[in-house]
């Protein structure tokens, strides 16, 4: 479903702030897998997020999406088969427009814009089926705009919007870290519902370790653009904070003193 192939990418290359951002790295998922990505800062989670979205071209490697070759597509032609959250709950909606009209927006994500003469009744009936899962009250206010919502309310919507067509891949970044606890575990707690109900492939970025252990099929660790350990089935879910914390202890001794990980 998605598979990257020996993918690096340089910011500021040739300068003294040249970093390397992924370092020739390859990853799969297959079809309808859940993969939680963990890492420092700067270990290039979000880079190769960005990197599968099209926001930059790579300097080299291949990137592929449901079998066809992405690696130099346009991020708004990658936009058509991805859905995304943010890090942001003010990012992904539009704040002016209602409810039911940043879900029609999502609705015809790759299809030409335009209302015409406003939201057909059966799809405003759709809406709020949709709406209901998310157990938030929403299903009532879909003339309200999102700007009024409150951070959770607005990350939950989001996350409908980004999931309603079913995309090829989900991409989540960080997108519970700037909730509150009680709100973050809500929109987890959905967002794993909605990947498992529509079996969607999805690459989640996290830095809450818990969270990366307990929801996915897969975790991976990732450090200086490289992927460093990985877990699953049974290994993954045995696994404890603790473990995690002196695995990335392990790699970063090991960089320390000279030594080549894969």
């Amino acid at each position: 479903m998605l598979e990257l192939s020996g993918v690096s990418k340089t910011f500021n290359p040739g300068s003294v702030n040249a970093t390397l951002a992924l370092d020739r790295l390859s990853l799969s998922l297959k079809e309808g897998e859940f993969v939680t990505v963990i890492g420092g800062n700067g270990s290039g989670k979000s880079t190769l997020l960005n990197a599968v979205a099209g926001i930059f071209q790579v300097d080299e490697g291949k990137i592929t999406i449901d079998g066809s070759d992405a690696t130099l597509l346009p991020e708004f032609k990658r936009a058509v088969y991805l859905g995304r959250v943010f890090q942001d709950p003010m990012v992904g909606t539009a704040s002016e427009m209602n409810i039911e009209e940043n879900l029609a927006l999502a609705i015809r994500r790759g299809m030409r814009r335009g209302f015409g003469r406003g939201v057909p009744k059966s799809e405003r009936a759709e809406y709020r089926q949709a709406l209901c899962q998310l157990d938030l009250g929403l299903e009532s206010r879909l003339t309200s705009k999102v700007g009024l919502l409150s951070g959770g309310q607005r990350q939950a919507l989001t996350l409908l919007m980004a999931t309603i067509k079913r995309p090829k891949l989900l991409l989540l970044d960080e997108h519970t870290a700037a909730l509150d606890p009680r709100t973050a575990a809500k929109v987890m707690e959905l967002s794993d519902k909605l990947v498992k109900r529509d079996k969607l492939t999805t690459l989640m970025v996290t830095h809450n370790m818990k969270d990366a252990i307990r929801y996915g099929d897969r975790l991976i660790m990732m450090d200086s653009g490289r992927i460093v350990f990985q877990a699953s089935g049974d290994e993954k879910r045995e696994l404890t904070v603790k473990d995690i914390i002196e695995k990335f202890s392990t790699v970063r001794a090991a960089e320390d003193g000279g030594l080549l990980l894969s």
